[in-house]
């Protein structure tokens, strides 16, 4: 997850804290500490940070892993015999 630049509910930028918040986490200081010494105070600033998940990684191993596969729903031939019509709003519809 990408830290969002400001509180959501005070509106106080946060996002040039996240970097020095989770390098210094990831060395073992406590949440609380590091989130004193970086000077914030408000509970609502805290939670943006505590509550953060970096699920970027996590997402990439599924995209990686759909690169590998080749997507085709219908063969060739099931494709050729889709039916295409005109919805109320002229929009192109496909039945099978």
């Amino acid at each position: 997850m990408l830290i969002p630049v400001r509180c959501f509910t005070c509106g106080a930028p946060i996002s040039r804290h996240w970097d020095e918040y989770k390098r210094r986490v990831e060395g073992g200081e406590k949440p609380d500490e590091v989130l004193n010494s970086l000077g914030i105070k408000r509970y609502c600033c805290r939670r943006m940070f505590i509550s953060a998940f970096e699920y970027a990684d996590e997402y990439l191993q599924f995209v990686k892993a759909e690169e590998k596969i080749q997507v085709s729903e219908f063969p060739k031939e099931e494709a050729e015999q889709q039916q295409v019509t005109k919805g109320r709003r002229g929009r192109k519809r496909k039945f099978l």
